[in-house]
């Protein structure tokens, strides 16, 4: 059985956009996920990347028109300007984190719901309240919003630094353990499908 680390930042449009594709592949394979919610913008500093406000022009032009042009393609709902984006990763984050070793609920709906909340429903997934509404709608506890907080935070610190040492530089980032495998961005999820299928 193969497993599999997913590196994402929480606001990334690239994670919105691979939707449930990676749970459907790893179902199909047998293989496990491993939610490891990071800094992303750190994760640019630390990589030799640049944060979006940073880009050159031309490349945050080249943004403007690919993230339409896929949510088209994969008949996907958008906003090109939601409401609260940039908004603090950390939150939302923290709760994934914890929803992940609580167990019981969703994880794959929470990390969906999101992402979701952030690119199509205008919410504001740093905010508490937000928070608390998808952990209950997905299984959990709401309560892990808070008693989270503390482990939360140390292991998405950790994820960062896993990250930087795994040779993750981006999000959606998928890494098979068994085989050091690395595969960046929601496009390369039918390159990580074939892997699978060969092990």
């Amino acid at each position: 059985m193969a497993n599999i680390d997913y590196y994402l930042g929480m606001i990334s449009p690239w994670s919105y956009l691979a939707g449930d594709r990676l749970e459907k592949i790893a179902a199909r394979h047998g293989a496990t996920i491993t939610y490891k919610p990071l800094d992303l913008m750190q994760l640019f500093d630390r990589t030799g990347g640049a944060r979006p406000a940073d880009r050159h022009p031309s490349r945050n032009e080249y943004r403007n028109q690919e993230i339409p042009r896929w949510a088209e393609f994969l008949n996907m709902p958008m906003q090109m300007k939601p409401a609260f984006f940039p908004t603090n990763m950390a939150p939302s984050s923290y709760a994934v984190i914890a929803a992940q070793q609580a167990g019981g609920g969703n994880i794959a709906g929470l990390v969906q719901g999101f992402l979701h909340a952030c690119w199509v429903e205008d919410r504001n997934i740093a905010d508490d309240d937000v928070i608390r509404d998808l952990l209950t709608k997905h299984g959990f506890d709401p309560k892990l919003a808070d008693s989270g907080l503390l482990t939360g935070a140390d292991i998405y610190s950790r994820n960062l630094d896993e990250a930087v040492q795994s040779g993750a530089f981006g999000s959606p980032f998928y890494i098979v353990r068994e085989t050091g495998q690395r595969f960046f961005g929601q496009d390369r999820l039918d390159l990580l499908d074939r892997h699978l299928a060969s092990l």
